[in-house]
């Protein structure tokens, strides 16, 4: 069912590991002519594209490309009360975790009259992405719109594809997690052909282009975002999910095999790895993964993923070796299961979020810990972070010079002006003292 890679007995380097970890056969380059041709498309014909694409790919055509907002306020009404009660404890504890991400302004002065504030400012407006094939993502509105909210961003938008089953609408429980969020410029737009819109904007239904682009989707929404960044910004090319476990004798077994089924029930093509040194812990794991697997709902797609390139159980001969494992994977997802997952956590460089101990699974973090679940994949989590607050804010140095302060440097100025050869430099200096 799921591969094992035995690195007892070997000392490899960075580079040897990079070849050895576990990867699934998709890159998203491969999906980038046709993503492009999909963006160029909505770019030249706008809404008549948009609804060929929804055709082609959703099987269905919005009668509303905008959602009414009399839809949304519905979909509130209609939440299942169970359902509403988790969103609403959601936004709580996501909008108290992502609080603490809001740095302060500070105001550093270096002299009399010579001052430079530091500021935090948002972008004026953002495009959200939440999926819609496999499964139902409500959680993913929360994730994105508390912290653009918080961030203090004045203008959301929100796509995701249309669905047939809703006659060409957006499922109710992403428009009722939206509409709990205040948010009311949602479209029925899914895939490459919605990130587009985002970054382009669409005039006959009233999209604007936005700032920013954040949300997972599949290769071809990543491949879309790798081809409209700098034109926007993103967050990051969110792929398929994927979860790494570093586990020792001490884990339990059935909690592991839980975890790795949890996540490999998202996508065919979704990462399951744990790296253990314990034998028998890897054997256990194994026995229980083909229990839990033939019993669950989605056990034909869970049985796909598991038995994949990407998955794994991987033996090492210490957590030390699995902590430089998982550095070097740069895991969306890492569980610390051992007995002292703390200083397992000590040697943890790079992942998008760290689950630490046994009664934290990742499940959690997807909805109620109160972090974020939209998360660097693909071994991005070694330069980029999760989605946070901060990704909706911008760092400005505001410069507060009075005329002492500035003459107190301008020969220092114009020294260094004429070592770069550009004397005008340290001219528009010198002038506001000439008379």
């Amino acid at each position: 069912m799921i591969q094992t890679i035995d690195l007892r007995g070997q000392t490899p380097t960075r580079a040897q590991l990079a070849t050895l970890v576990p990867r699934p056969d998709t890159d998203v380059s491969v999906a980038a002519e046709a993503a492009a041709a999909l963006i160029e498309a909505v770019r030249a014909d706008g809404l008549v594209a948009l609804r060929d694409q929804a055709e082609r790919f959703d099987g269905v055509v919005p009668e509303h490309v905008r959602v009414p907002q009399s839809e949304i306020d519905a979909a509130v009404v209609g939440l299942d009360p169970a359902v509403r009660a988790a969103l609403d404890e959601a936004i709580v504890r996501v909008r108290q975790a992502t609080a603490a991400q809001i740095p302060d302004a500070r105001t550093t002065t270096l002299a009399d009259g010579a001052v430079v504030e530091q500021r935090w400012h948002p972008v004026e407006r953002v495009g959200l992405y939440v999926p819609g094939g496999k499964a139902v993502y409500p959680s993913s509105v929360v994730m994105n719109v508390v912290p653009a909210q918080l961030a203090g961003v004045g203008s959301i938008a929100i796509a995701s594809p249309p669905q047939k089953e809703f006659g060409g609408s957006i499922h109710p429980t992403i428009l009722g997690a939206a509409g709990l969020l205040g948010v009311t410029e949602v479209y029925a737009i899914g895939g490459a052909g919605a990130v587009g819109a985002l970054a382009y904007g669409v005039d006959e239904i009233g999209l604007e282009a936005v700032q920013v682009i954040t949300g997972p989707g599949n290769v071809f929404v990543a491949a879309a975002k790798r081809l409209v960044r700098g034109v926007v910004g993103i967050d990051s090319e969110a792929g398929p999910t994927e979860i790494l476990i570093i586990a020792d004798e001490s884990a339990d077994p059935e909690f592991v095999a839980a975890d790795l089924v949890s996540q490999a029930e998202h996508d065919e093509l979704a990462a399951a790895v744990l790296v253990t040194d314990s034998t028998a812990l890897a054997q256990n794991v194994v026995a229980a993964l083909e229990r839990a697997a033939a019993t669950t709902t989605h056990a034909a797609r869970v049985a796909i993923a598991l038995d994949g390139p990407q998955s794994a159980i991987v033996l090492v001969d210490s957590i030390e070796l699995a902590a430089a494992v998982s550095n070097v994977y740069g895991p969306e997802h890492l569980e610390l299961q051992t007995a002292d997952p703390d200083a397992t956590l000590g040697l943890i460089h790079n992942a998008g979020a760290i689950f630490v101990g046994a009664y934290s699974p990742v499940s959690l973090g997807d909805y109620l810990a109160g972090s974020n679940h939209v998360l660097p994949t693909g071994g991005q989590s070694r330069f980029s972070s999760g989605l946070g607050a901060y990704t909706f804010l911008r760092p400005q140095q505001i410069v507060r010079y009075d005329r002492p302060a500035l003459e107190a440097v301008a020969s220092r100025i114009v020294a260094l002006s004429a070592a770069e050869n550009l004397p005008a430099h340290g001219d528009a200096v010198t002038a506001r003292f000439a008379r």
